[in-house]
């Protein structure tokens, strides 16, 4: 398989290692119902994982919960409900979507707040080595003692911190020796949660969290990390130059992987926006294959537009699908051939999860049982229709 990987700018050959694939995938912060724009993001990996379990390899799929966030905690207060409450009730919602469309359980769905002490251990690891200090009761990663900050996203530093602003970073903290510097852990003001430290209590940064999940379940180097095109910078960024100074490993990750963000009505789709297409919404209207179809009709990296009545279309190839796998027909002498299809699909998924060309392989193969005489046989066809359905998750079910 080739993967582009986001580290190099380079489409690259992926092979596991001893037929091990360990992939770590950030997960939401539960603070609002789950969108199209996670769906595309969660369906993304969990058709890379399905895929590579389909071609042999023993994979170890983790993703997270950030269920300790300033977000959470800002509408937590402002709703008048218990933080945790909130978060649980939301994750379980996110659960509750991805099920409905038939993504597969992570092997670990991990919460930050049952990795406190993790993340206390990287964090006193990198104030003994130096790249973080103590400052008012917070730690702060010094940006300045990694001289390869900002390998991942590729941009200068005046943009950097433009973005890390716009993503929570207080350029004027008095505590921090640089603007770009990021807390690691931070003192809670009254009534937040906290957790005692050597530094005092407090709570976990951003960034600390997914480091301390993703090296406690798949060691210091992982396979593949993914998430949305929005974490490269500021949130993997600072994953990589904390996780590889904390235990000198390097790379933290061999590929990183992101899902192109998805707009509506000409704006990224996000919670702190408000526009959002709700899962829920939508598989109150279709069946989980047409809203999955849709998404994974768009290729994984490349940015695009939800459109309500686009469904619609990939409601019908639903339907077409569902007929041929219905369709079936006895013949003796002569088995429908749709081994050309069944490679194309499979060529497709190994070049960079093209899962677009792979859905037109899929149909290719449905049409060739639709249009296959009554004489031939089209069960090994329907058989590999099956097959291929399920690594793009599709299940068949619902009304015809």
């Amino acid at each position: 398989m080739r993967l582009y990987n986001t580290l190099t700018r380079e489409i690259e050959p992926f092979r596991s290692r001893d037929g091990q694939v360990g992939i770590y995938v950030c997960g939401v912060t539960p603070y609002d119902t789950t969108h199209a724009g996670h769906a595309f993001t969660f369906l993304v990996f969990d058709t890379l994982v399905r895929y590579l379990r389909a071609t042999g390899e023993d994979v170890t799929y983790v993703q997270n919960v950030t269920d300790i966030d300033d977000d959470i905690l800002r509408k937590a207060k402002a709703a008048g409900v218990d933080w945790q409450e909130l978060g649980a009730g939301e994750t379980a919602s996110l659960q509750r979507d991805m099920r409905a469309l038939n993504a597969l359980d992570p092997d670990h769905f991990v919460l930050a707040t049952d990795h406190i002490p993790e993340m206390v251990e990287i964090v006193s690891a990198l104030v003994a080595a130096g790249h973080a200090y103590e400052s008012g009761g917070s730690v702060y990663f010094s940006v300045d003692s990694d001289p390869d900050y900002g390998k991942l996203s590729g941009i200068p530093r005046p943009e950097m911190l433009a973005v890390a602003n716009e993503r929570g970073n207080v350029p004027d903290d008095p505590k921090k020796r640089d603007p770009l510097d990021f807390v690691l852990w931070q003192v809670a003001t009254p009534g937040e949660p906290t957790w005692e430290t050597p530094w005092g209590p407090g709570r976990p940064g951003w960034h600390i969290e997914c480091s301390a999940m993703a090296t406690q379940y798949l060691g210091n180097t992982i396979d593949i990390h993914g998430g949305g095109s929005d974490l490269i910078f500021p949130h993997h960024e600072s994953e990589i130059a904390q996780s590889e100074l904390a235990t000198g490993e390097r790379p933290f990750s061999r590929v990183w992987m992101h899902a192109a963000m998805v707009a509506y009505q000409g704006e990224k789709m996000s919670k702190s926006l408000g526009n959002l297409v709700r899962v829920n919404d939508v598989l109150a209207s279709y069946p989980a294959d047409a809203l999955r179809l849709y998404l994974m009709a768009h290729h994984y990296r490349a940015p695009w537009e939800y459109v309500d009545d686009e469904i619609d279309t990939w409601d019908g190839v639903r339907r077409d699908l569902v007929e041929a796998s219905e369709f079936t027909t006895f013949g003796r002498d002569i088995v429908v051939d749709v081994s050309s299809e069944r490679e194309r699909f499979y060529n497709a998924m190994s070049e960079d999860l093209d899962t677009p060309a792979a859905i037109e392989a899929l149909r290719g193969v449905a049409q060739v049982i639709l249009e296959s005489p009554e004489d031939e046989d089209s069960r090994d066809a329907q058989d590999t229709l099956r097959e291929l359905a399920d690594i793009v998750g599709l299940t068949f079910d619902g009304e015809g």
